[in-house]
């Protein structure tokens, strides 16, 4: 018996979602074979720390297409390892490319696929819970196997060593059609990002449509550089044009799990909520006591923020006597 899942790399190895995945899919069956499947060159390098995650074999689709995000490709590839392995089930991480990727298989196989899933009871068929309407709902579905489809939601569960050894790497050429190979990213607009990222960041101090404008902004910067943590922000915000969508906190911003979030004047929508509530404490400031976030907090402060924020940033430098 045996496990697929499709990793996403990074330039220094594998995304953090993807090791994720990897835990979640070996909790589904206890001693199942764990295979990965992974795209591009030098596989050697994430024997160790694919191997680490319980991983017993690699398989590295190497195709010129590779060279950049080719969906259709990816699923290809997936499709045709599918085929040589016969899993039982077939996870990824439930990013926007590991989403869009396990659509693609289903669509290929006519398989059903349930995305952002957040637990399992394992079973044939496999039964899980996932996430609908940005978390607010949580629907209960059974899928076939030989294989399941699933993608495993941010930050549901840890990534976690097994200190298991090195995995053994197999390379292959997926047969790749000029259709397939069409749809494919061309370039790719990198963002700067001064200090710590908002994915990477263990405090996010965020602003929603209470800060009033963009200068409103600066006590929040003021006191995520304090704490040496990111800027972040609702959606109301962006669609004003205050912030870039790269600071956005939310279901179609970046999901996020810092040791803590402090949400200045954020009403708490659940399209917000779905992006931080992978987060292990929310520090809510809002001058409404019955705003949607305060359900959600661990401390809630009633107030305005450009009174509050400031007084929090104040404390903090005298107790650091600067």
């Amino acid at each position: 018996m045996s496990i697929l899942v499709v990793v996403e790399r990074q330039v220094h190895g594998v995304d953090e979602l993807s090791l994720q995945a990897l835990a979640f899919g070996r909790a589904l069956e206890s001693g199942a074979d764990v295979h990965a499947l992974a795209v591009g060159e030098s596989g050697e390098a994430l024997a160790h720390v694919l191997g680490a995650h319980g991983v017993s074999q690699v398989h590295v689709a190497e195709h010129e297409a590779f060279a950049s995000y080719a969906p259709q490709a990816v699923a290809r590839a997936a499709v045709e390892l599918i085929g040589r392995l016969s899993p039982v089930v077939v996870l990824a991480a439930g990013t926007e490319r590991g989403n869009e990727v396990l659509a693609r298989v289903a669509a290929l196989l006519d398989r059903p696929f349930a995305a952002n899933c957040v637990e399992s009871t394992g079973g044939e068929p496999l039964r899980v819970v996932r996430q609908r309407w940005g978390g607010s709902l949580l629907e209960e579905a059974e899928l076939p196997l030989e294989p399941a489809l699933v993608t495993v939601a941010p930050h549901v569960v840890a990534a976690s060593p097994v200190n298991g050894h090195p995995a053994a790497i197999e390379t292959f050429r997926p047969a790749l059609s000029q259709e397939e190979l069409a749809l494919r990213v061309v370039e790719h607009v990198q963002t700067e990002v001064e200090g710590v990222s908002l994915a990477d960041a263990k405090v996010v101090v965020s602003g929603g449509r209470g800060t009033g404008s963009p200068e409103g902004f600066a006590v929040i910067e003021e006191l995520a550089g304090l704490l040496g943590g990111a800027v972040g922000c609702s959606r109301a915000v962006t669609m004003a044009g205050w912030r870039p969508h790269t600071d956005q906190v939310g279901q179609t911003g970046t999901k996020i799990a810092p040791d803590v979030y402090i949400a200045c004047g954020i009403s708490g929508a659940t399209q917000h909520m779905a992006g931080c509530k992978g987060a292990k404490r929310i520090l809510a400031i809002n001058t409404d006591p019955e705003a949607s976030i305060m359900a959600s907090a661990d401390y809630a402060v009633v107030g305005d923020l450009h009174e509050v924020v400031p007084a929090v940033s104040a404390a903090l430098r005298k107790a650091r006597g600067t």
